[in-house]
């Protein structure tokens, strides 16, 4: 197997039809059937199933071009080090970012991030850990900033605790429930469900059980930053958020603390990232800036 190969399946896959990959490598469509079927002779198994519309990768193709992707990653990485290290700004760098990230750590690392590597394209996947992991299979990813899973992560993958978690109860301004002073006081109100674990339900459900209380009405659902904060500005939504919310300047002027006396626990803030891939240069900064911005959150 040799390194066009690995370029060849990964376009393949990407493109659903070997004349549509021919096409994005430049090369001639026989050349690259030819070099397909060498390839699956070596292997002594067959990468795609042909179709009148293009191919599907086969359970072993799957596999193939998982690897492949995973090894291509690792060498742009080497080029884009090699390259940082004389000097240059360009480069890729990709980070998971959960919402609580998005919103306490990227806007103060962005711009000295920009200062210092203007050329690199920044890659910027907003999730909780669960829904990214695949990403760090197939090596896309550099590191994830979020919430601790809590379950232990994967082989390959390595956790470091960089902040405690807290949260806060968010409201519009004029809300009639902004001067409550405990979760009793807001039994009966209508929730937007966020969350800093993969379910918001449950987790808000434990926290109102904890004290005695009925579970929250959660009436509108959404993983989206976006969404919470349209409809908690317009509208008598609720909403548990992390506490750099109440920071954020796109939000601090529309949207208010609801400050009860309860406390409101989360998970810590995790780094995760592959243990046996060095970071370039680049990524190293954007991560070095964020941990700079968790030490002043």
């Amino acid at each position: 197997m040799k390194l066009h190969h690995l370029q060849e399946v990964v376009a393949i896959a990407e493109h659903g039809s070997i004349r549509a990959a021919a096409r994005a490598l430049n090369l001639a469509q026989p050349a690259l059937t030819r070099s397909l079927a060498d390839l699956e002779r070596e292997l002594g198994v067959p990468l795609f199933e042909r179709h009148a519309r293009g191919v599907v990768a086969t359970s072993a193709g799957t596999a193939v071009v998982g690897r492949a992707t995973a090894i291509l990653e690792d060498l742009r990485r080497a080029r884009e080090e090699v390259a940082q290290l004389r000097g240059a700004t360009g480069g890729t760098v990709a980070a998971g970012l959960s919402t609580a990230a998005h919103i306490g750590l990227l806007p103060p690392a962005l711009r000295p991030f920009r200062a210092r590597y203007p050329d690199t394209q920044l890659q910027i996947i907003e999730g909780l850990y669960p829904t990214l992991e695949p990403l760090f299979r197939t090596g896309v990813l550099d590191f994830y900033i979020g919430p601790d899973p809590g379950s232990p992560l994967p082989p390959g993958l390595a956790g470091e605790v960089l902040g405690p978690g807290n949260r806060v109860v968010l409201c519009r301004k004029g809300h009639p429930l902004a001067g409550a002073r405990s979760l009793a006081d807001l039994v009966g109100a209508d929730w937007i469900t966020t969350s800093v674990t993969a379910d918001a339900a449950d987790e808000m459900g434990r926290l109102f059980d904890a004290h005695g209380l009925p579970p929250p009405r959660l009436a509108v659902r959404s993983r989206s930053a976006l969404t919470v904060m349209t409809c908690l500005a317009h509208s008598d939504l609720l909403a548990m958020v992390p506490r750099g919310w109440t920071r954020f300047a796109l939000t601090r002027e529309a949207l208010i603390p609801v400050e009860v006396a309860e406390e409101l626990a989360a998970p810590a803030i995790m780094l995760i990232r592959r243990h046996d891939l060095p970071l370039t240069p680049a990524a190293t900064h954007l991560l070095d800036l964020m941990r700079r911005a968790i030490g002043r959150l």
